[in-house]
């Protein structure tokens, strides 16, 4: 549910919705929510001084609750 949420609000931000992914990792220290947005869209995602980046955080930890979840940004020119 937090990935569906998180990557509806990615895509109504950027210029490339299509390219807008977002995969749940489930690690021992928790849940990671990694984004991946065409190059180009990046700084529209982190946002000037990275206020952007901080509503979604903000938003996702809201909906997370207790479980919580930290979201990572990754343009899809860099592959892990």
């Amino acid at each position: 549910m937090l990935a569906e949420a998180l990557e509806h609000l990615v895509r109504g931000v950027v210029d490339h919705p299509d390219d807008v992914s977002v995969r749940d990792k489930q690690l021992r220290r928790g849940s990671i929510l990694e984004v991946r947005v065409n190059p180009a869209d990046l700084g529209k995602v982190i946002g000037r001084g990275g206020r952007t980046a901080t509503a979604f955080r903000t938003v996702v930890s809201a909906l997370a609750g207790r479980d919580g979840a930290r979201v990572d940004f990754v343009d899809v020119d860099r592959r892990r």
